[in-house]
């Protein structure tokens, strides 16, 4: 699996894999998502790379098509992050926590891409930038993004639910976190 930087021939691709039933459910992308839409996507991801904010990657299997996407930002742009209490361990508050967030294409899951992304995407967090803790933020009802998470190597926190306003509609999403091996 390799991650690459989007480029403008891949707004097709694009649409093909957020234009999509679950990926509406589970995220903020508009829909419908077309080739306007793509092109827009394409520039906030390249501006908010250029601003240091993040990275939002394509995943693919050998560095050519895109199967999907995940993104690494700062939790809460900075401000502190609940990651509740941890089994009876006693950790300072981490000062610096990404945020991951990822999406496959449909034809494209089941075949360990977005744990292997979040995996990949973790490592680079914790030990090349840094980080103190990662998270992740899923709804309860979302089993497959859960999988994904254990598979990783995440564990779900007691935090407080986070509230996240899409159109139409609010999330409620729980905090998984992996830290650093002490």
């Amino acid at each position: 699996m390799w991650l690459r930087e989007w480029v403008d021939d891949d707004v097709p691709v694009m649409v093909d894999l957020f234009d999509e039933e679950r990926v509406v459910r589970w995220t903020p992308l508009v829909s419908p998502f077309d080739a306007d839409a793509a092109r827009e996507y394409l520039k906030r991801a390249r501006d908010f790379r250029a601003l240091h904010r993040g990275a939002q990657l394509a995943v693919t299997v050998d560095g050519g098509e895109a199967c999907g996407e995940v993104l690494l930002f700062r939790a809460d742009d900075g401000a502190p992050v609940d990651l509740g209490s941890d089994d009876a361990v006693s950790e300072p508050a981490p000062t610096l926590v990404g945020e991951i967030a990822y999406v496959i294409g449909a034809r494209h899951r089941r075949q360990g891409l977005a744990a292997r992304s979040v995996r990949l995407m973790t490592e680079y967090a914790l030990r090349d930038l840094g980080a103190d803790a990662v998270i992740l933020r899923i709804a309860p009802e979302n089993a497959a993004s859960e999988a994904v998470a254990r598979s990783a190597g995440f564990r779900r926190t007691d935090a407080a639910p986070v509230v996240r306003e899409r159109p139409g509609r609010r999330v409620v999403l729980h905090t998984w976190v992996k830290r650093e091996p002490a």
